[in-house]
């Protein structure tokens, strides 16, 4: 995968402007790099490809789970005898998809129950149905940053996600881990950044009115 330094720099070289204007700096191009990758992203998720790319995806081991309120978790309706279990902590963002953030699993720490995503208002639903005593399967939804799961008793769960950030603090490799920032990988298909590169170098010429060689049309990236 491509690290947050090659696209930095691809772009550069591009606009040619690392002395023509200082204004636009690493952290501007990264983040405009950031916000058209999450808009292709998202399109490749509404068409159901981007789960295809085993290795955007990151898991956090072990996160933690407490017991909360069934208000906390907007959950009133359901039994008075349901049990709602909280991340103790906000999970570091993922990438928006066309139904919220990108989560691949989520499931009991060695993996063997696999808990699916719902909604509060489906779960409670789903928990008043005549049939529902036999359901034997694990529900998950998420909300403000917190995954909230019903009925379990596990004190901890794994998730695997298309992370946006870093996740390495969150794990037990954060110790041993000397990797600076820029040299992370960024997790976008390559596929997408021809295109990416398209929607950024357009907003960064506009930005900084830097003209762009145009003498070859084969080396003018607008074209």
């Amino acid at each position: 995968m491509t690290t947050i330094n090659d696209a930095v720099s691809r772009l550069r070289n591009t606009l040619k402007g690392v002395n023509e204007d200082a204004f636009i700096t690493d952290r501007y191009i990264y983040s405009v790099v950031i916000k058209y990758a999450k808009l292709l992203i998202r399109r490749q998720d509404n068409e159901n490809k981007i789960f295809k790319f085993q290795s955007l995806f990151k898991t956090l081991p072990c996160v933690e789970l407490i017991e909360v309120d069934k208000i906390e978790a907007c959950c009133e309706g359901v039994q008075s005898n349901c049990k709602i279990m909280r991340s103790r902590e906000p999970i570091p963002q993922a990438i928006e998809g066309a139904f919220g953030p990108i989560i691949r699993t989520v499931s009991s720490i060695d993996g063997s129950n696999i808990v699916y995503r719902t909604y509060p208002t489906i779960y409670t639903r789903l928990t008043r149905a005549s049939g529902y005593r036999y359901n034997k399967s694990k529900y998950y939804w998420y909300l403000n940053g917190y995954l909230y799961l019903p009925n379990v008793e596990w004190e901890a769960i794994s998730v695997t996600a298309l992370f946006e950030d870093d996740i390495t603090p969150y794990t037990s490799e954060s110790a041993d881990d000397c990797t600076i920032a820029q040299d992370r990988q960024m997790p976008i298909p390559e596929f997408l950044f021809a295109e990416i590169e398209q929607f950024a170098l357009k907003e960064l010429v506009t930005l900084g009115s830097i003209p762009v060689d145009a003498a070859d049309d084969k080396q003018n990236a607008l074209r």
